[in-house]
């Protein structure tokens, strides 16, 4: 825990700092400028040396792809190792800023800095916006002391990076990180192909619930897409449609052929234990991975980081099934 000295703010779009247009609200530059005018105005803002960045092009954060997670890490680390900044506070879009929270997570890995992210659920200059208070209220965790690692700060709360999800799409206290079982043993030393060092590619993955009604043609269509890697969301511990034989035989199909498929619980709080129910034993025959208590957003993030890191199906189950970062355990 240290406070932070020389902050780059990463202003990449997102509520926080749209402005009214025709269509509208859209993201709009010179948020810097905003910036330093209000905190200019209050007599209690946090002190702290801070520039801002603007990545190009600002976007609402509903368009959020790999390729933005990936400009974002590119620019954290040049802000660290070439400009010398000791900490980062991304302004994101909320609708999937957990999504980026916990894909940063797993692509800052060893990074020697604080990152922090935040947003708003009304435009800086709205009446009423929770925007300057999330925007303070963070700058102020930097001003105390943060400890490395990624972090997500919203409504007065700070939250894991990789644990965080969106309950609410209105009310202020937006984000909330759900108590899901915690298991996995924590990875000791990572080698430099899982560090914020290694480059990253993007990785055809998809997302995928159980329901009533799921057949092996649907999941068909979708390992058949060219997919890498599946994030399986499944009832309770992790069961699901144990009597259909040929859904199963599509699952380990595409394990033989090297996807690698996580499973998670569709409980908001909830955890995968294959061996609870033989229906969840026979989905861990087939060649699912157990994504313990990790939510959605952390099990995607993570095959992305894995997967685009080069590794293959076998050495991604390796780590997919150990704690790196707070995620498991």
């Amino acid at each position: 825990m240290r406070a932070v000295k020389n902050l780059l703010v990463l202003y990449t779009g997102g509520t926080i700092g749209m402005l009214e247009t025709p269509q509208g609200l859209a993201p709009a530059g010179g948020f810097e400028a905003r910036m330093r005018d209000h905190l200019g105005q209050c007599p209690d803002a946090p002190q702290l040396h801070w520039a801002l960045r603007e990545l190009n092009p600002l976007i609402d954060s509903a368009n959020m792809q790999q390729a933005n997670w990936l400009a974002m890490h590119e620019a954290i680390v040049e802000a660290v190792e070439r400009d010398g900044h000791d900490g980062v506070l991304v302004l994101h879009g909320t609708d999937t800023l957990a999504y980026s929270a916990a894909a940063l997570s797993f692509l800052l890995l060893g990074l020697p800095a604080p990152v922090l992210l935040t947003g708003s659920m009304l435009p800086a200059g709205a009446p009423d916006s929770d925007a300057w208070d999330n925007l303070i209220g963070a700058l102020r965790q930097f001003e105390n002391g943060l400890a490395d690692g990624v972090q997500l700060y919203f409504h007065g709360q700070l939250l894991h990076g990789c644990r965080a999800s969106k309950l609410r799409s209105e009310a202020f206290d937006a984000f909330t990180a759900p108590a899901r079982h915690r298991d996995g043993a924590r990875a000791g030393e990572l080698p430099v192909s899982l560090t914020y060092r290694q480059p990253r590619q993007p990785v055809k993955l998809a997302v995928l619930p159980v329901f009533p009604g799921l057949a092996a043609e649907h999941v068909q269509g979708v390992l058949g897409s060219g997919i890498r890697g599946l994030v399986l969301e499944c009832y309770g511990s992790g069961t699901g449609p144990s009597d259909d034989q040929a859904l199963l035989d599509a699952l380990q199909s595409a394990h033989q052929r090297g996807v690698s498929i996580v499973a998670i619980s569709q409980c908001p709080e909830g955890s995968v234990v294959f061996d609870t129910y033989a229906a969840g034993s026979r989905l861990r025959d087939a060649g699912l991975i157990s994504g313990g208590g990790m939510t959605r957003e952390a099990a995607l993030g993570k095959l992305f980081a894995l997967l685009g890191a080069g590794l293959d199906s076998d050495a991604a189950s390796h780590w997919l099934q150990l704690d790196l970062c707070g995620e498991r355990a």
